[in-house]
């Protein structure tokens, strides 16, 4: 008798244009990335497959890199090649599967990740081009990088983040994140903010670029900041940057 085939589980790399999605979790709407692309595996598995994130962007978010996981059919005999061309074939060009690779069976695209990286896009000329509209906060009054800087600067290490994120319905347990770098890069009208730690907590990321434009541009002080951050349990930060700008550019593993 033949031996049983056992499913492989397979880790994919995922860039997707957010605009015109309700964020990576599944809905009851099926407008997400996680439907489009369990859509796109049902087709090619002949077979209704769950695909696992990395966790979840939100609604207008965009990804670089975006990791997820499936198992595929025991059954299954595809390549990773043929994976990424059937599944690219059968989503919408706003979304692309860039990679492929076989991953062990301890692999999980959540669990396992030990860190992220995003990347926060913003335009202060006076005119947004077109080219990046949904793409980056149009902050036209201009801001001061140096202030920008500074209020990043406090956000660096180790920090109880629980003012700087929203509740999702439930309350957070364990807000303790840990940032490890924040760099701006500045070309012209282009101002970039990348963020990497070791977790991010929800809008963690658009209210800590929030905090840092509004000092910026001269509407808040750096003692509140500095205040929210010494005493997390004083209150909390309401200035949320628009989601447009925000790019999750890299899965640490």
């Amino acid at each position: 008798m033949a031996a049983a085939h056992s499913s492989r589980r397979f880790k994919l790399t995922i860039a997707y244009d957010g605009a015109r999605f309700a964020g990576w979790q599944s809905q009851a709407g099926g407008n997400t990335v996680q439907d489009a692309i369990e859509r796109a595996l049902a087709v090619v598995g002949k077979t209704p497959i769950t695909v696992h994130g990395s966790g979840r962007t939100d609604a207008g978010v965009h990804a670089l890199g975006q990791i997820a996981h499936f198992d595929a059919p025991a059954e299954s005999n595809l390549t990773t090649e043929t994976w990424v061309r059937a599944l690219n074939s059968n989503l919408p060009p706003s979304i692309r599967i860039l990679r492929a690779a076989q991953a062990p069976a301890s692999f999980h695209a959540r669990f396992s990740a030990r860190g992220k990286i995003y990347r926060y896009e913003l335009w202060t000329g006076s005119v947004l081009p077109p080219h990046l509209f949904q793409r980056a906060w149009h902050v036209p009054q201009g801001i001061d990088d140096e202030s920008v800087r500074r209020v990043l600067e406090m956000f660096v290490g180790e920090h109880d983040f629980r003012p700087f994120s929203a509740n999702r319905g439930t309350p957070t347990t364990d807000s303790v994140r840990q940032i490890s770098r924040i760099h701006c890069t500045r070309s012209g009208d282009s101002l970039k903010i990348t963020f990497q730690g070791n977790g991010f907590l929800y809008k963690m990321v658009r209210m800590l670029t929030g905090a840092a434009v509004k000092v910026a541009l001269g509407r808040e002080n750096e003692r509140t900041i500095r205040d929210l951050l010494a005493m997390p349990k004083s209150g909390r930060w309401t200035h949320v940057a628009p989601s447009d700008g925000l790019y999750l550019v890299r899965v640490l593993y």
